[in-house]
């Protein structure tokens, strides 16, 4: 096989490769097992049709064809490693020349990752946000726990915010009663602003046993826009008690005997957020200072896919949370414009950051062993909410473990990007820069050691029988060719 290979610009790239046909006997031999098994020819089993027969039954032309169809996927992987390209997409291709017993020539035009090195990616210097925690927020977050574990109880006083009131609604327009609006024995709390305007208001000052009416727009269903009377009377109002901040709420709440050592523990707890979430921003920000240091060109067609995929993802969500585009603009406070330009820039900045961790990778060499691979199969898991064993047979029987791979290699490139800048906090404290290992999975790493040995067994065993199926196809021509001659 030859190959030539013509640089169309710095992302795209043509390749001619010319075949002589002694060079696709495997080809061949593979169209005409195919064939033989969809024609039926008189004195030969299903199957066994030997291939001089099927070049007379179904025309050498269509033989031809299919053997071409099936050889230059082959051919085209065979020239991209050959020549060390790194093809993005699919090829358009174009067969130039088809001669029988002759040559197969023809041409693949594709995208490129373009060439270029990573310099400079060590001592990137960023800051992120203090990782100090205050007795305040200690105070927060123990306030929280409390809040989990406070009751209501009744209250003889009129209303305030924060009480929880059960309450009636009816609403009317000129009199007539509106069945859609009423609602009986609701529970709320006051302060919220989550139900119609104008009720909190009315609520303060009124006690148990109270009603008032006052006037509101609906904001829902049929009376939708419409001012509306609506009465609303107060049946019970109660006050959130909290525990007593002491030793046995600290023995109510956690496995502690003391509400100091409660402290001392949440203390740790979060001191432990802050510090990945700054490891987190500084990696955001590391990767963001990378992506400006590097100039390379990117394939449109790369793109635009990414700009795609990401715009279905988003109409995936907003689907799901039952949301249109234009409410979630609204939301936002963005123009389509915007909302595009914003989109765009995103896709660019994701396609050149693969780009560049790549060819970081290739640069030290970094691969992925089976534990990495595991780890990574196993947060995914948990982010999907489907067990380990289950996603990692998928991504085998999807052939999707080479994706899997790229994602492990692309973060250890980011972790050796991380483990090189220079990170300090607002106050120039330094930011350690070790990474916390994960716990090793051993039974999802032989979840997945096992699905891939039982997807190579399927395939060693596809390939067993095509080769003998193909040596009894030979041994069928030439008793076919004995017959003849006899």
């Amino acid at each position: 096989m030859k190959t030539d290979v013509e640089e169309l610009s710095p992302t795209r790239v043509k390749l001619t490769i010319e075949v002589p046909f002694e060079e696709l006997e495997h080809a061949f031999d593979v169209t005409y097992k195919s064939l033989a098994k969809q024609v039926r020819i008189k004195g030969f089993r299903p199957g066994k049709a030997p291939a001089r027969l099927i070049d007379r039954y179904v025309g050498r032309g269509a033989v031809i064809s299919e053997a071409v169809n099936h050889a230059v996927p082959e051919l085209y992987n065979e020239a991209i490693q050959k020549e060390e390209i790194f093809a993005l997409g699919q090829p358009d291709v174009e067969v130039t020349k088809l001669e029988d017993n002759d040559e197969l020539a023809f041409t693949a035009e594709v995208d490129i990752r373009p060439k270029f090195e990573v310099k400079d990616y060590k001592g990137i210097e960023v800051t992120v946000d203090n990782a100090t925690v205050t007795d305040e927020q200690i105070d927060e977050q123990i306030g929280t726990l409390r809040e989990r574990f406070s009751t209501l109880v009744g209250a003889d006083r009129p209303v305030e915010d924060g009480d929880h009131l059960s309450i009636d609604l009816a609403a009317s327009i000129d009199g007539e009663k509106l069945e859609d609006v009423a609602v009986s024995g609701y529970s709320y709390e006051v302060g919220t602003n989550t139900m119609l305007e104008g009720l909190d208001e009315t609520l303060r000052g009124m006690e148990s046993g109270g009603e008032a009416t006052f006037k509101t727009t609906l904001v829902g269903g049929e009376h939708e826009g419409k001012e509306a009377d609506v009465t609303v009377t107060v049946h019970s109002v109660k006050v959130k008690e909290l525990p007593e901040l002491d030793d046995e709420f600290a023995q109510l709440a956690s496995e502690f005997d003391t509400i100091d050592e409660l402290r001392e523990d949440v203390r740790k707890r979060m001191a432990d957020v802050r510090r990945m979430q700054q490891l987190s921003a500084a990696r955001d920000k590391a990767l963001e200072k990378l992506i400006e240091s590097v100039e390379i060109p990117l394939p449109d067609a790369v793109v635009d896919e990414e700009i795609t995929r990401r715009r279905q993802s988003l109409e995936q969500q907003l689907a799901q949370s039952g949301l249109t585009k234009e409410a979630y603009l609204e939301s936002q406070e963005k123009t389509e414009e915007e909302f595009e330009e914003e989109l765009k820039t995103g896709a660019n900045s994701a396609v050149k950051a693969g780009f560049i961790l790549d060819q970081l990778a290739l640069q030290e060499d970094l691969s992925a062993d089976q534990g990495e691979l595991s780890q990574y199969v196993f947060e995914q898991a948990q982010r999907m909410g489907v067990s380990p064993d289950q996603l990692a047979q998928h991504l085998v029987e999807s052939n999707q473990i080479r994706v899997a791979f790229t994602e492990v290699v692309r973060g250890k490139a980011m972790d050796l990007v991380l483990a090189g800048a220079k990170v300090t906090d607002e106050d120039g404290n330094a930011v350690e820069q070790d990474i916390v290992e994960a716990s090793d999975e051993d039974a999802l790493a032989e979840a997945v050691k096992a699905a891939a040995a039982a997807s190579a067994e399927v395939a060693e065993a596809d390939k067993a029988e095509e080769t003998a199926e193909v040596d009894e196809d030979k041994k069928d021509d030439e008793d076919a060719d004995k017959a003849d001659s006899k």
